[in-house]
C-alpha cells in the first residue's frame, strides 16, 4: 500500500518533468551566436570563404551594406568575397571585437563590433553591425552592415 502511494505522488511529478521542454536562454543564444563568429574568424583565416559564408542566411533576401551599397543575395555576397579576397595574402587573419549583443526578440539579436585583418596585402579594420535571426532552429546572419 505504502509503494502504491509513493507511485501515486511521484508519477505525475515524472510526468510533469518529463513533458517540460526547455526553451534556449538568452545566455544560451549569445553563445550560439558567439560559436558562429568564432567559427566565421576560423574560416576567414583559412580562406575558406564557403566556410565563412555558413553563418549566413542562404537566401536572395540576405542583405549585405557596405560602401555605400546594398548587395542582396547569399551567392552575390559569397561571389563578392571571391572577387576581393581572391586569395590568402588578402584574406589574412580575422579577429573581431564583439562590442555589444543585444536581443531585438525572441529571435533576433543584432551584434556590433569591429573587425582586424592582418594580412600581407596591408592590414585593415572597421567596424560591423549584423543582423541574427533564429531560423528553422538555427542562428543566421540575416544582415550585415560592414565599412
Amino acid at each position: 500500500m505504502i509503494k502504491m502511494k509513493k507511485f501515486l505522488i511521484l508519477f505525475p511529478l515524472l510526468v510533469l518533468f518529463s513533458c517540460k521542454t526547455s526553451q534556449p536562454t538568452a545566455a544560451d543564444d549569445i553563445s550560439a551566436i558567439r560559436n558562429i563568429l568564432s567559427e566565421q574568424q576560423k574560416a576567414w583565416t583559412d580562406n575558406d570563404l564557403e566556410g565563412f559564408m555558413n553563418g549566413y542566411w542562404q537566401s536572395e533576401e540576405l542583405t549585405y551594406f557596405s560602401r555605400g551599397k546594398i548587395t542582396k543575395g547569399w551567392q552575390t555576397t559569397l561571389a563578392n568575397y571571391k572577387r576581393n579576397y581572391p586569395s590568402k595574402n588578402e584574406t589574412g587573419v580575422l579577429n573581431f571585437e564583439i562590442a555589444n549583443i543585444t536581443q531585438i526578440n525572441q529571435d533576433a539579436y543584432w551584434v556590433m563590433g569591429s573587425y582586424f585583418l592582418t594580412r600581407e596585402a596591408g592590414d585593415a579594420n572597421g567596424t560591423f553591425m549584423i543582423i541574427f535571426k533564429r531560423i528553422n532552429g538555427e542562428w543566421k546572419i540575416i544582415g550585415d552592415s560592414s565599412c
